[in-house]
Parts: structure tokens; sequence; C-alpha cells
């Protein structure tokens, strides 16, 4: 899901030049990866629009709280734009950085190697935020799923989740010594992440015993506080302080693991 970079020179501009150039170098490398692009912006409101393709699943249900198999799926698919850009993207960019050398390179440069990571950071972020704004979009003008109905703990729930996200994904790159290896890691953790989030089964829709398993997880937590918000709940404080709580400890990991080299 992600090309090979190349490396670059950004010459002896002022540092907040420096800084821009760094972000538009990697932006546009960004956007001609198509297969990134559609993973993170256009795949989870395809799936959405594929589940909203069943008149069943559009239906309100009184055993999930009147929402429809639609309405859960929404948190769902913007928790998958999350996934695909911090453990599957991400990592395997900047491992391919470290691999080949063009972290070390940049040291002896007047650009540091730590704009490139804020800048790979900025765009997979940015493109989480078009992607979840274009399936919250479509849900509602297509779908006629209503808006978050209490916006604020909707956008917390989100922040957290994506904090423990990429803060997990920083810490695959860190530990991976190639591109391939992050890769690997990036998808055997890439499944494990979906099912919390409740690709498969909504968390509200598991059995006793797994949903309390699956709450203690960082995407298993937002996804029932992101559900909560677009009820207009505000979300559960216990949600919130796992979600936060992993954010936390897998940034503080991926800081101490980290390696320019």
């Amino acid at each position: 899901m992600s090309t090979a970079p190349t490396a670059r020179s950004d010459g002896g501009a002022a540092p907040r030049s420096r800084r821009r150039g760094v972000t538009a170098t990697e932006l546009r490398l960004f956007v001609r990866d198509p297969g990134t692009t559609f993973w993170i912006l256009g795949f989870p409101t395809a799936l959405l629009c594929i589940l909203g393709a069943i008149p069943s699943f559009r239906e309100p249900n009184a055993d999930q709280g009147g929402q429809s198999v639609v309405d859960l799926y929404v948190p769902v698919v913007v928790l998958l734009t999350v996934i695909v850009a911090s453990v599957q993207s991400m990592p395997a960019t900047l491992s391919t950085y470290r691999e080949q050398g063009i972290l070390r390179r940049l040291r002896a440069t007047p650009v540091s190697p730590a704009a490139l990571l804020r800048a790979q950071v900025v765009l997979h972020l940015s493109a989480v935020a078009v992607g979840a704004a274009t399936a919250v979009a479509v849900a509602r003008l297509v779908l006629d799923v209503p808006l978050p109905q209490h916006l604020a703990g909707w956008l917390l729930a989100l922040v957290l989740a994506a904090a423990a996200a990429f803060a997990l994904g920083a810490l695959v790159s860190a530990v991976a010594p190639t591109a391939r290896v992050s890769q690997t890691i990036g998808t055997l953790v890439f499944f494990p992440l979906m099912f919390t989030a409740g690709v498969w089964l909504p968390v509200q829709t598991m059995p006793g015993l797994l949903q309390d398993v699956v709450l203690l997880t960082p995407l298993g937590a937002a996804a029932r506080g992101l559900n909560d918000a677009a009820t207009g709940s505000w979300p559960q404080l216990v949600d919130l302080a796992v979600t936060g709580g992993w954010a936390v400890v897998l940034t503080a990991l991926a800081v101490r693991c980290f390696r320019w080299e």
C-alpha cells in the first residue's frame, strides 16, 4: 500500500520553508500512490456503501438500541481508516526511509529527520480526517444515517483512537529493521485491530465475555465511544481512559525504541 521513497534535498532555505518543502514533497509521493489513497480514503466508505446496499441492514433493530447495522458500522469504517493509515501505510514508509539510509543522510543536511517524520504523521492524520469526513458524509447523504449527535465527544473519541493507533504504528516502524519486516508486522497487527474495532462484528453486538475483553483494547473502547457519541451520549469515561492510556503507553514505547538508523 506504499511506494518506496527516494532521497531528497531541500537546500538551505529557512527552517519553516524547509519544513514546508519536506511536507510538499511527501504529499506528492503520497498522492502518487493510488493504492494508499484508495485504502485510506476509498475502501472504508466503499465498504459502508456495500453494507448499505443490503435493505435489511438499514432497518432499525430493537436489540441494537433502535440502530440499524449501517448505523453501527459508521464508527467502524471511521476506525478502519485510522487502522489502514497508522499500521499499514505509515510504518512501511518510515521503515523504508530508515532502511535506505534516508533518515541517516538527512542528519547531515539542513533538513532535520524529525521534519520528515512530522510530515508523515501530518499527512496520514490529514488523510484520516478526510477519510472519516467522507464516510460520515456519505452515510448521511446516501444512507440517511444521522450525523453524530454529540460532536465534541465523537471528535475526542476519534482523536484518542488516532493517537493510540498511530503510536502503535510508530512502534511497529521502530522495532522493524526493514520495510519488509515492517509490512509483515503491520499486517499481523492489522487484522486483530480490525476485529477489535468491530469490522466483522460490531462491538455492541458481541457476546458478553468477548465484548468485555475487546473493550479493554484501544479500538474496541474507541468504537463504543464513537457509537455512544453518535447517539447523543458523552463517551463513557472508562472508554476514553482505556484508549488514552494505550496511547500514552504505546507512545512511550515507540519513543524509547525508535532508531534513526
